[in-house]
């Protein structure tokens, strides 16, 4: 593989607007109940009062998560048609939709629930990072909408060396064999176990 394209979240910055989510939705025209990118709410903590006084260690923090185009990844293992496959040129895990027989293995398989099905065409659809706004030389639809500017993408290594390899926060699923291509800058409460 030539190199490995993946996402950036600047996690502690974000404020859960989904409009990362809206954008990708508008983008590829996706119908009630498909989401090709989530936006995600974590929340705990608790409170305790004494002499009036309340003492809390509440806290609160989003994850939008796509496809991440892992190094390792498990739909493609799990496709029996090879519709699911992995571009060599940049990394992308994408699905030749003439070669998909709807039978969501994929689905089943991905612990980040991106592939989702269409029921509408019998076939299953996901995060294909925009390539077509990538061969224009512009972001993925989630990356230009964002307000905060949390959301970035950009060449997994590079993207190492500037952020660090934090690929896991509290609320996602532990995947590290499958070595999603996207680099976290957590929120402090999401690392704390």
């Amino acid at each position: 593989m030539n190199k490995q394209m993946a996402f950036y979240f600047e996690q502690k910055h974000c404020t859960g607007c989904s409009a990362c989510q809206i954008a990708c939705k508008d983008k590829h025209n996706l119908p009630h109940g498909q989401n090709f990118r989530q936006v995600h709410a974590y929340e705990g903590g608790s409170f305790t009062v004494s002499n009036n006084i309340i003492h809390h260690n509440i806290y609160a923090y989003w994850v939008s998560v796509s496809c991440n185009h892992c190094v390792n990844a498990v739909c493609i293992t799990a496709c029996p048609s090879g519709a699911m496959h992995k571009r060599t040129e940049d990394g992308l895990v994408l699905i030749n939709e003439e070669r998909c027989i709807g039978c969501r293995r994929c689905i089943t398989a991905c612990p980040y629930q991106a592939p989702q099905f269409d029921a509408a065409v019998g076939k299953v659809k996901k995060c294909d990072f925009c390539q077509e706004l990538l061969r224009e030389g512009k972001a993925p639809a989630c990356i230009s909408a964002c307000p905060m500017r949390v959301l970035g993408y950009g060449e997994l290594s590079e993207l190492q060396k500037k952020y660090g390899h934090t690929s896991w926060v509290k609320g996602l699923p532990t995947t590290t064999k499958l070595g999603p291509a996207w680099v976290l800058a957590p929120h402090r409460d999401a690392v704390n176990l």
